[in-house]
């Protein structure tokens, strides 16, 4: 069966909405101010994504374990038309696919988690943590933007927070003092598709361990189920007190995955 570059919107949404929790970021990637950036290839049922708008071109190539020789069957095919160099998000069994071409430097296992049981979040909220200090929850905006970076750079250095997510929204900050102590925001918010997901995540160094990072997140998923139906995300498999955050705030595994970064054989640095 032949590779095929898919262009149509409606057919890739048909495709990825079998596993929303699973293909969030894909299904965001749908959206107009996305697509641009965005190349699709099909064989059968495996679907795999391009993506060239943040840098490093990202490759996403990620289904369920029962179609996993399927897909590896498919990015195996893609080889000759990929980059030089690329950042990949990949269901186990498919990095081999890749690896006669190119060299692998993994960033580790990751799990993705998705909200199934919301009415925990109604357990959050700065009521919550008074006993630690008076704290109000903000929206924040591009009014926000130098604030909002400084604070990544000090409570986060390895974030990945660039001005259009912001921009895009929506993103929720606690403060305490009128300063900035946490921060919650997303990666992929589409209405259109109805799914989430939410991203830098974010506490102060010396307010950590507070529950200010839980009042986040569950205020900013509040504010989102209003207008979707999917609230997923992405975090490191040995990260285990972002995952127990994410377990009190209702949010189970999906799927496991690997974040990897791929040079072509013979490239020098």
């Amino acid at each position: 069966m032949l590779v095929e570059s898919v262009h149509d919107r409606a057919e890739l949404a048909d495709l990825l909405l079998r596993t929303p929790d699973l293909r969030a970021y894909e299904l965001g990637d749908l959206d107009d101010r996305f697509w641009p950036y965005t190349t699709w290839y099909r064989r059968g049922e495996a679907l795999a994504l391009l993506f060239h708008g943040a840098g490093m071109p990202i490759l996403l190539a990620l289904d369920t374990p029962d179609r996993s020789g399927a897909l590896a069957e498919l990015v195996a095919d893609l080889r000759p038309l990929l980059p030089r160099r690329f950042y990949a998000h990949l269901s186990p069994g498919v990095t081999a696919a890749l690896e006669p071409e190119f060299a692998a430097d993994s960033n580790g296992p990751h799990l993705k988690m998705a909200l199934t049981e919301p009415t925990r979040l109604d357990r959050w909220s700065a009521a919550e943590i008074a006993s630690t200090g008076p704290a109000e929850v903000v929206e924040l905006t591009t009014t926000n933007l130098t604030e909002v970076a400084g604070f990544y750079e000090l409570a986060y250095p390895a974030h990945s927070f660039v001005p259009r997510m912001i921009e895009q929204g929506p993103y929720v900050g606690v403060r305490r003092g009128g300063e900035l102590v946490a921060v919650a925001g997303v990666h992929v918010f589409s209405p259109r598709y109805r799914v989430a997901a939410i991203g830098n995540v974010a506490t102060h160094p010396q307010a950590r361990g507070q529950g200010l990072a839980s009042v986040a997140v569950a205020e900013l998923c509040r504010r989102m189920l209003t207008t979707v139906d999917r609230i997923a995300l992405n975090v490191k498999a040995d990260n285990n007190a972002a995952i127990a955050l994410y377990n009190r705030l209702g949010f189970s595994p999906v799927a496991d995955y690997t974040e990897l970064t791929f040079t072509a054989r013979g490239t020098s640095n």
